[in-house]
């Protein structure tokens, strides 16, 4: 029994280190790449340190444009997702109905939609209403698309806060929005940072959306502006694009620094209806 187990815990670590590399290595050749003069497909030490990679993608066209108009679209659908999630969530979480659960599957069911099988009405729709190659119209969409699910979270960690803490607040003379906002929200904020995270997530990395929503080039976000870095013929500049995926990552990576304490901080109300 022993060895089985040793023989089990062995292939259990192969296993995990074989996972970990498969992950580790695309995101070593990202950062080797972006400093080497010669970068190529393969993960490889540079002969030399360089940062004419930077200096190439650094410009308003390739990089600074890009990334703002990623920053404009993703944090403006991020914040859009986040309120209207959260009023969304609060009558699922503290109103009992015969429509919740239903309503609920429907939400979740919607989160298996493939994007690309709605994104041929949407454009006619979108022609139609003249918000085609419009930024708020993306804005739109985008936080209509990851509603559903933001809602789904954000019910799940609404119905940790004792409700006790709102009925004394309503005993105080605050409304239902009121102590939604200085009550609910407060105690949730890991609940609020993990929607945050995942929605800003989901929408940066999106390359579908913007490209069929937005048609004039000074609009487009840095998820599909990278694509120019693929040439023609088969050519394609492998250290500036590493060095440009080193700053077209650093955005998220800010963002999670930010609310990390808060994502891993709980809800710790135990005692706060007690006495």
């Amino acid at each position: 029994m022993p060895r089985k187990r040793a023989s089990r815990k062995l292939a259990a670590d192969v296993s995990l280190l074989a996972a970990a590399a498969a992950f580790a290595l695309p995101l070593a050749w990202v950062l080797l790449s972006s400093v080497d003069p010669h970068a190529g497909l393969r993960v490889r030490v540079p002969d030399g340190l360089t940062l004419a990679n930077f200096d190439a993608v650094l410009t308003p066209d390739i990089t600074y444009t890009p990334l703002l108009n990623s920053l404009l679209l993703c944090g403006g659908a991020t914040a859009l997702t986040v309120a209207c999630a959260a009023l969304a969530a609060y009558p699922l979480s503290r109103f009992r109905s015969r429509l919740n659960r239903p309503f609920l599957l429907s939400i979740l069911f919607a989160t298996s939609l493939p994007i690309t099988a709605i994104m041929v009405p949407v454009y006619a729709l979108f022609v139609r209403v003249n918000l085609i190659d419009t930024l708020q119209g993306t804005i739109l969409f985008f936080a209509a698309s990851q509603l559903p699910f933001a809602i789904w979270l954000m019910k799940n960690f609404m119905d940790g806060v004792p409700r006790e803490l709102e009925e004394a607040a309503w005993t105080d003379g605050a409304s239902s929005l009121q102590s939604l906002v200085r009550i609910v929200l407060p105690l949730m904020g890991p609940g609020v940072a993990v929607v945050t995270v995942f929605s800003f997530v989901m929408m940066w990395g999106n390359f579908f959306v913007p490209f069929m929503l937005l048609l004039t080039p000074d609009r487009m976000p840095a998820s599909v502006s990278i694509n120019d870095f693929f040439g023609n013929r088969g050519m394609v500049a492998y250290g500036q694009l590493a060095a440009f995926s080193v700053i077209y990552s650093t955005p998220v990576i800010l963002l999670y620094v930010l609310v990390a304490r808060r994502l891993g901080g709980g809800f710790a109300l135990g005692g706060a209806v007690k006495g």
